[in-house]
């Protein structure tokens, strides 16, 4: 599986947020830039550095105007609780038949501790308001992905 690549039009969705509301792509077209980053699961160490350091960079995200959904094999209870626990203030999409993750190419051939499995790749797409992938992250440091977003952001969508 390869992933969306830059200049392709990003792979609509409609997936069920937090609060068991519907959130399509789409309705933010021609209105922000949005950043989807796709993740492993809720509430391990890794994902709760990167959604805390998104959280502390809301403002940052919203003077850009730009919005920033994470996207997981999550159920919505457990990305609920995620929220709460970390006081998140963005949009967790529960992804559980992993079809939109499949469709950005994120879903693979993982290794941990010698293991083989397959599962979430961590990759982060920037997408502009035409609907358009203009950046892709394979490679995700957890620790300052969002200074890395951010930056990329402000260097070329402003």
């Amino acid at each position: 599986m390869t992933l969306i690549k830059v200049g392709e039009v990003a792979p609509d969705f409609n997936l069920l947020n937090q609060h068991s509301k519907s959130i399509s792509l789409s309705g933010f077209f021609g209105k922000k830039n949005v950043v989807l980053y796709f993740y492993p699961k809720a509430m391990t160490p890794g994902c709760t550095v990167q959604a805390c350091g998104i959280r502390d960079s809301s403002d940052d995200f919203s003077e850009l105007d730009t919005i920033v959904m994470g996207i997981s094999p999550d159920n919505y209870s457990r990305l609920a609780r995620f929220e709460e626990k970390q006081k998140l203030n963005f949009d967790l999409l529960s992804d559980e038949d992993h079809s939109v993750t499949e469709s950005y190419g994120c879903w693979g051939m993982k290794k941990f501790m010698g293991k083989e499995y397959i599962g979430v790749l961590r990759s982060t797409f920037i997408i502009d308001k035409k609907g358009f992938v203009v950046h892709v992250i394979d490679k995700v440091n957890t620790k300052k992905h969002h200074q890395d977003v951010l930056s990329w952001v402000k260097e070329n969508l402003l």
